[in-house]
This record gives C-alpha cells, sequence and structure tokens, in this order.
C-alpha cells in the first residue's frame, strides 16, 4: 500500500454518506485515517466503513441532523469520545436548491444557511475546541464557484459559498497560533447525486447535463468525484502544515477569469 499520508488521524466528514464526502471517507480510509461520518443516511455510511476497515482501519457513523447545533455538537463530543482526539474536519454537507433573488423563499433562503452556513460554523467551534487540546489540526470548508456572484438561479447558495469563504479567512486568521489550519476547497460543476436530481426535476437526463457542461467548462468535461481526492489528501495531511488561509480551486476551468 505504500506510505499512508493520513495514517492514525482522526477526521470528521460532515455529509459524508454521499458524493465527494462519502468518495472522501474512503479515500482517507485507505490512507490510514479514523474517519467519522456525520450524516443521516446509515446504511450508506456503514458501506463506507466496511471499506474503510477493509483496509485495516477504523471508522464510525455518527447519526447527525445538521439543521441541529446539538447535532453538530454532537459529532464532535463523539469523535472524541472514541478515538481521543480529532485532527482534520471536511465539511462536505450542503445544499443547492433553485433560490433567484427575486423569487427565493423565507423557507428556502433557511435552509441553505442552516445547513451550509450556520453547521460549518458550528462544527467549526467544535472542531477548533479539540483540535487545540491536540496541538491543532486542519479544516476544510467546502467552496464553490457560485461564492463568486454564482448564476442567477442560485442566490442564496452562492451568499452561503461567500460566507464560508470569510469563514475560512477568520479562523486561518485568527487560530494559525495553535496551528490550527483553514483552507476553502472550490469544487467544480460535478454530476453528485443531488446535482443529477435536481436537473432530472427540470427536464434534463445526466447525459445532457454532461454535454451542456462539458460545452461549458474550459476544460471539456465536469468534475468528477475522484478529482478532488488528491487535493483533499494534501490538504488535511502534514503536507500542507503550512498552507492556511488558501483557496484551493479544481473547477475544470470554470470562472478561470
Amino acid at each position: 500500500m505504500g506510505t499512508q499520508r493520513l495514517k492514525d488521524k482522526v477526521i470528521v466528514i460532515s455529509g459524508g454518506t454521499k458524493g465527494v464526502g462519502r468518495a472522501f471517507a474512503i479515500a482517507a480510509g485507505r490512507e490510514g485515517a479514523k474517519v467519522v461520518i456525520g450524516g443521516r443516511d446509515k446504511k450508506a455510511a456503514d458501506e463506507a466503513i466496511a471499506v474503510i476497515r477493509g483496509y485495516g482501519s477504523d471508522g464510525i457513523f455518527v447519526m447527525t441532523d445538521l439543521r441541529s447545533v446539538d447535532d453538530c455538537r454532537h459529532l464532535f463530543d463523539e469523535t472524541y469520545s472514541v478515538f481521543g482526539k480529532v485532527d482534520g474536519f471536511f465539511n462536505y454537507a450542503g445544499i443547492t436548491p433553485v433560490s433567484p433573488l427575486d423569487t427565493c423563499d423565507e423557507k428556502t433562503f433557511d435552509d441553505v444557511m442552516d445547513i451550509n452556513f450556520r453547521a460549518a460554523f458550528f462544527c467549526c467551534q467544535q472542531a477548533v475546541k479539540y483540535m487545540r487540546m491536540n496541538g491543532g489540526g486542519s479544516i476544510v470548508l467546502t467552496g464553490s464557484a457560485h461564492a463568486w456572484s454564482g448564476e442567477k438561479d442560485r442566490a442564496a447558495y452562492a451568499c452561503s459559498k461567500g460566507v464560508l469563504r470569510t469563514l475560512m479567512e477568520h479562523i486561518a486568521h485568527n487560530y494559525a497560533t495553535e496551528h490550527i489550519r483553514c483552507n476553502y476547497l472550490t469544487l467544480g460543476w460535478t454530476p453528485t447525486e443531488g446535482e443529477v436530481e435536481l436537473r432530472n426535476t427540470q427536464g434534463e437526463s445526466e447525459e445532457e447535463l454532461r454535454a451542456r457542461a462539458g460545452a461549458y467548462l474550459p476544460m471539456g468535461r465536469m468534475c468528477e468525484l475522484d478529482d478532488y481526492i488528491e487535493g483533499l489528501i494534501y490538504m488535511l495531511s502534514d503536507a500542507s502544515s503550512m498552507m492556511t488561509g488558501s483557496t484551493f480551486r479544481i473547477t475544470a476551468g470554470e470562472y478561470i477569469s
């Protein structure tokens, strides 16, 4: 297997039952990390943990409703209770409903902000608490190209990703002296389960989505789940020990200008 770049690190992943979160959970286990998956899909999490244990590492699932601050806190409390430390936190959870500024309703706005920002805020609060006890750690917040104004039908989502950039910079600036790092991973257009499901409701198949996105993106195709893995391993490993406050883009050239 070679050198495991995350060996013995304890990494918490919010939204780790789907998409990039689940793909990274498995990859982190392969790299020797003990993985804590926060989410609501126990079956998907258990399947991922079985793969992780097959690599000789370990993992647990913590049922987490990210709309609940108590659940956000419990995710980290349980991690510490089981593994005795927190080395890394990958904040992946998020929703991307259609939400133009001129028609977005209050419930949609609140749902987006509660899951995309408020949950991240209180998860980071807990991450800092436990990383401080362990002499430092790495936080990766999931960003989006939408944070730089965004598409017209994603106003609330764009705002939520923009405020995460501010949170990232705040943590990086104020906690570097405690060796707690924070970086912003800008994800590109990816055919995750949620993205494909949304496009299906709008009458577009996955094949049509891929063709449209490929024609739009400078690099000619959508990003796949595996395209993010090496970047995440780097940001959560000791190899990036001097990296904080950075925006790390993997977007197939989206918004390159």
